[in-house]
């Protein structure tokens, strides 16, 4: 079960700048409903594809290898410490551009369509999350870890970027003054909060490359 906890905080790095922004504007729309469910459903499926190729290439590529078994996992950590360096920097460069890009003024007219394709980009195919799930899929795999163990961090992205329409769902026309001030919080501070959940993955990584 360790892997279990230990992968689930990078769902923190996926869901940091738009992939959580979009969610918030489309909480606002008038078919929330839709579109907040097709985002999720988008991004549901690009995460899984994501993370199950990472984890049966790097089991393909483990099970072909000649190396001895310590070789092997120390090899993979190894490659995920290189990710996250780039994730490291990547975040702390950006920190100061990451602003809500032009494209988001269109989600005030989205369809359950455009929702369901934006979730599937994002939450897919952006660099901090392409990379981050390929580090899932990959550290289990490589310390020869079931699957089934992706699942805390499948889920608890799903239910972050979910967590504006649950707000709307719950708390109604007040979420409508409180979501602004959290979409104005993430675009200050959200890059604090990716680096020390990735400061905290690389010691996870080091301590089982030196053990």
């Amino acid at each position: 079960m360790g892997s279990f906890f230990q992968v689930m905080p990078l769902a923190f790095v996926m869901v940091a700048g738009p992939q959580i922004l979009s969610p918030i504007f489309l909480a606002t729309t008038a078919g929330w409903r839709k579109n907040s469910a097709a985002y999720v459903l988008g991004a549901a499926i690009s995460i899984a594809i994501v993370v199950v190729a990472a984890y049966f290439i790097v089991k393909g590529l483990k099970s072909t290898s000649s190396a001895s078994k310590s070789t092997k996992s120390n090899v993979v950590d190894y490659v995920i410490l290189g990710l996250l360096a780039f994730l490291i920097v990547h975040v702390y460069l950006t920190r100061k551009t990451a602003k809500k890009p032009k494209w988001m003024d269109r989600l005030q007219r989205a369809t359950p369509k455009f929702s369901f394709t934006l979730g599937f980009v994002l939450l897919g195919f952006f660099p901090t999350d392409i990379v981050s799930s390929v580090t899932v899929g990959s550290r289990l795999a490589g310390h020869n870890q079931p699957l089934w163990q992706a699942l805390g961090f499948y889920g608890l992205t799903l239910l972050l970027i979910a967590v504006p329409a649950l707000m709307v769902l719950v708390m109604g026309k007040r979420a409508e003054t409180l979501l602004p001030k959290i979409r104005d919080w993430m675009d200050t501070n959200s890059w604090v909060v990716n680096e020390i959940v990735l400061l905290f993955f690389v010691a996870i990584e080091i301590k089982s490359v030196v053990s």
